[in-house]
């Protein structure tokens, strides 16, 4: 991903090229890791709609996410099973739980404001990697099925900044966003790549 296109997701640092390169002679690790970051994806979505049912427009909005993300695990499952793949068992997620240990600070108000800046973040990073695979994988049929991938994780970048901006003042979500972008780009920079791992 060039950098204008890591300046629109908002992303300070790319990821490491060597990335798609150990992807792609780790394929089933990948999809493995993929299935599951879709599982977790759509769990998501679900804990924060149970936390704040109140919040009407944040469950109509997140309810056919989970719709979305549940039907992208099945479509990776079923490209692991036309491969002869198992699923095996889920993987610790480093990155994920990096981001989540070095969070920056927040009131109690602001614990929405929080939660929904970090699916964002995490969605922008998966759009990144999508797009590598998208361009870097030798199977044509694979380049197609992750380009649809990278356009479905840049809407819902999109949309969970557009749901934070609803709840809370602009400035102070930009605010928000810039302060876990400083950190996530932090974070990478202490991550050694792996190809076995979307993330």
């Amino acid at each position: 991903m060039s950098t204008a296109e890591n300046t629109i997701l908002g992303l300070k640092l790319p990821t490491d090229p060597r990335w798609a390169d150990l992807a792609s002679v780790s394929l089933e690790e990948v999809l493995t890791d993929h299935a599951f970051c879709e599982q977790k994806a759509a769990s998501q979505c679900i804990t924060i709609i149970q936390q704040y049912p109140e919040y009407a427009e944040l469950v109509n909005t997140l309810s056919p996410i989970v719709t979305e993300e549940w039907g992208h695990f099945r479509m990776v499952w079923a490209e692991m099973k036309k491969r002869g793949y198992s699923l095996g068992k889920q993987r610790k997620d480093e990155y994920v739980n990096l981001l989540l240990q070095n969070a920056p600070k927040s009131v109690a108000s602001e614990k929405l404001l929080h939660k929904l800046i970090t699916c964002a973040l995490i969605e922008a990073r998966s759009c990144e990697r999508f797009r590598l695979l998208s361009e870097n994988l030798e199977e044509e049929a694979l380049r197609d099925f992750y380009y649809k991938f990278m356009v479905s994780e840049a809407g819902h970048y999109r949309l969970f900044i557009d749901l934070a901006e609803q709840y809370f003042p602009v400035n102070r979500v930009r605010e928000v966003w810039a302060e876990w972008l400083a950190m996530e780009a932090r974070i990478l920079l202490q991550l050694t790549p792996r190809g076995d791992r979307m993330h």
